[in-house]
């Protein structure tokens, strides 16, 4: 392969592809520890739930990587760019990404998350794997930290609040919208971590783009792992904003999230949907952003910029 390609390391979470995967995947995110019988149903359970033994969750990365390259090549005629993924806790692993690079003769790369916001515990230890990888090969690569202001990625959120909002048969002053992300250990909060802070803006960019005023931002999906996490949980919210403020219209934009994802399908279309249906309150949620030319622009914009430094 030729040296002038430059090779565009795609990052990502990773998904297992097929429900009897669930439990590698699982034991691999607690570090070799297997989840208990229980923990396992639960999870399988919802797996389950949200794809009816399809599993359309991968497939998303795979359009995302192969979109961004086709983007980034039309876009930038000037240079050669060649997409790889590589994922936290699934095959093909950062590392493997990496590998793939190398062998392939690439000498320059840049690496990206499909995470818009910067945290030290979630694209930080992305970064610090792919750089430890890449160190052995001699690769020089760079990396985009956080796109979390990039005019494309607020054009195609604004867009997707407004259409969402047209599902609402009363004024949107009415309709508390709710933005949200994955919680994170709250020990986060003693590091300086920029996360809650790109998460507000992004939030409040949103909002003044599409004349919100009432709005706030919710964290979702936190983990069970004995320790605090950055909270109230988004269940917690609807319960409070339904029973003690009296919002019955609630709609849910999960800023932090670029797929359809467990966290979206599961804790916000069957978790949230049925709380709120329970309390008597509609509650809809903005369509992720997938594959969506203007996320995609957004991702090619800011490697590029990136290399351009």
């Amino acid at each position: 392969m030729s040296e002038s390609k430059i090779g565009v390391l795609v990052m990502s979470y990773g998904t297992p592809e097929s429900l009897d995967q669930v439990e590698a995947y699982y034991t691999h995110i607690r570090r070799g520890n297997p989840p208990s019988p229980e923990q396992l149903k639960e999870l399988t359970d919802r797996y389950d739930a949200i794809v009816g033994g399809f599993f359309p969750l991968r497939q998303h990365t795979n359009d995302q990587v192969a979109n961004l390259q086709k983007k980034l090549n039309d876009q930038f005629p000037d240079r050669s760019f060649v997409c790889y993924q590589g994922l936290k806790h699934a095959a093909p692993f950062i590392e493997d990404g990496i590998d793939q690079m190398a062998a392939d003769g690439i000498t320059q790369a840049v690496g990206i998350v499909l995470a818009p916001h910067y945290s030290t515990m979630s694209v930080g230890s992305y970064i610090k794997r792919a750089k430890e990888q890449a160190a052995k090969h001699d690769l020089n690569i760079q990396f985009v930290e956080s796109y979390h202001l990039q005019p494309e990625l607020l054009t195609a959120l604004v867009e997707r609040v407004e259409t969402a909002l047209q599902k609402f048969q009363v004024d949107k002053s009415n309709v508390k919208v709710l933005f949200s992300a994955h919680s994170l250990p709250a020990r986060i909060l003693e590091m300086n971590d920029p996360y809650p802070q790109q998460l507000m803006e992004t939030s409040e960019a949103i909002a003044a783009r599409t004349g919100l005023a009432n709005w706030q931002f919710s964290w979702q999906s936190a983990g069970q792992t004995g320790v605090p996490w950055l909270g109230p949980d988004i269940l917690e919210d609807i319960e409070r904003l339904v029973k003690e403020e009296g919002e019955k219209h609630l709609l849910i934009c999960p800023i932090g999230f670029v797929s359809d994802h467990l966290e979206v399908l599961y804790d916000i279309d069957i978790e949230c949907k049925q709380l709120a249906e329970e309390l008597g309150a509609q509650l809809e949620r903005t369509a992720s952003l997938n594959s969506d030319p203007r996320y995609m622009q957004c991702l090619a914009e800011a490697i590029y910029e990136q290399l351009e430094g």
